[in-house]
């Protein structure tokens, strides 16, 4: 998929982290599609070699589902849950964030 969009996920299905991996590959190309099962996958995801290519809008419905699903902290030195980083990664390629 090229720019545009807007995506849609719906965050009331993620329930932990392999839940949003599969939610967010189906939002971003397509149904039964899925890309991968962290953030280097999302990377490389959004870098076009295996899903789409900013910028384009990404809204995620239901988003205080997921973000109390991933409320988890990584190790990269920084404080960000997981789902921030995410939501980072996403709009440091270009994509404009819409939680709600």
């Amino acid at each position: 998929m090229g720019p545009g969009g807007p995506h849609h996920l719906e965050g009331r299905f993620i329930t932990d982290k392999p839940g949003f991996y599969c939610a967010l590959g189906e939002a971003l190309i397509g149904p039964g599609r899925w890309f991968g099962r962290g953030l280097d996958d999302l990377n490389d995801c959004l870098g076009g070699r295996r899903g789409v290519i900013g910028p384009f809008t990404w809204i995620s419905h239901d988003a205080d589902i997921a973000r109390h699903a991933l409320n988890f902290t990584v190790d990269h030195g920084r404080k960000l849950t997981y789902f921030e980083e995410a939501v980072q990664l996403l709009e440091s390629r270009g994509v404009t964030v819409i939680l709600r």
